[in-house]
């Protein structure tokens, strides 16, 4: 969005819009992606509500009508449904807010039906093309095969989102348990189990992470608590610099790697994710075991990222209900 755009909205709609992030910043930990991606989308709505109603135009007056064209507007701008999902899914969220704290009597956004998609189950890879790309991690694909092979394995080994990965410190790691600290969406913590495959890769990695930090200053001890760092170590000479790895160089190595072991070239973070709760199902997993493993709220967010067939539904009742045989 423009500056002008910006400039134009009436000071109460940015008001309370800032006022709103602010809350899902403090209150609600809310990630760096989320708060952004929530600023994108109320600040566009308040700049289309004063472009089309006039500068007089308040949260009190806004109706659910007019949340309605202003989605239909995204349409013919070209956006998809995922994209006015999305918008919808932050307006709802403000009015939500601003009903709670007494800003409006009611949620005119709830009233507003949410765009229809399609359903795409993610193409998951099997269990075997998953095992052979997690193994043979080289110099081929991989600019550090240490580190990389250390990323692979907890993608995939303990199921953790790509921020929760890069998020992650040395001190996380709880050997003594077998077990990782991690930090999920809006600051949750949960601890998942750590794994042999996962807990040898970290051990090489960790090592040659310790002898390339020694050989930045020797003789002087050079740290980050950051568990994943990058492959120069780029920042750590600055103050408070962690050479932490970005999420974007996590995509990256991950695609590198599946497109050089042949898997699809759509393949990234999340899809090791999906592979580590399907693969986890198939094998006979609890589903709700692994909606805690997976950290999801909702069980229903577990069944969508799970890959479900119907005969793989049966076996599992076959296999486990007591009125099945």
């Amino acid at each position: 969005m423009s500056t002008e755009e910006l400039s134009a909205q009436t000071p109460a709609l940015k008001m309370l819009v800032s006022e709103y992030l602010r809350m899902l910043a403090n209150e609600r930990g809310a990630s760096m992606h989320t708060l952004r991606a929530y600023e994108r989308e109320l600040h566009s709505f308040a700049a289309y509500m004063v472009e089309r109603y006039g500068g007089g135009t308040t949260a009190e007056r806004i109706e659910h009508t007019q949340i309605r064209a202003y989605l239909g507007t995204l349409y013919e701008r070209g956006l998809s449904k995922a994209s006015a999902t999305r918008a919808l899914a932050a307006i709802r969220s403000w009015f939500k807010w601003l009903a709670r704290t007494g800003r409006v009597e009611q949620n005119v956004a709830s009233l507003v039906a949410t765009p229809k998609l399609p359903k795409h189950l993610p193409r998951v890879p099997s269990i075997e093309q998953m095992n052979r790309a997690v193994d043979t991690v080289s110099d081929d694909a991989a600019s550090w095969p240490a580190r990389d092979k250390a990323i692979l394995e907890l993608l995939y080994g303990c199921g953790i989102r790509n921020a929760e990965l890069t998020g992650l410190n040395v001190s996380d790691i709880h050997w003594a348990n077998e077990a990782i600290l991690v930090r999920g969406k809006g600051q949750k913590q949960r601890y998942v189990p750590l794994g042999d495959s996962a807990a040898m890769a970290l051990r090489a990695y960790l090592a040659e992470r310790e002898a390339r930090l020694a050989a930045i200053r020797p003789g002087k001890a050079v740290g980050t608590p950051a568990l994943f760092v990058n492959l120069r170590l780029r920042g750590l000479q600055k103050a408070g610099g962690e050479a932490r790895l970005t999420t974007r160089s996590v995509g990256r190595i991950v695609k590198r790697i599946a497109i050089l072991r042949g898997l699809s070239a759509d393949v990234h973070p999340h899809t090791l994710r999906h592979a580590f709760g399907t693969h986890l199902l198939e094998e006979g997993a609890d589903l709700r075991a692994i909606q805690e493993l997976l950290g999801h709220e909702r069980l229903s967010t577990t069944q969508r990222y799970t890959q479900l067939t119907t005969a793989q539904l049966t076996q599992v009742y076959d296999r486990t209900h007591p009125r099945a045989r």
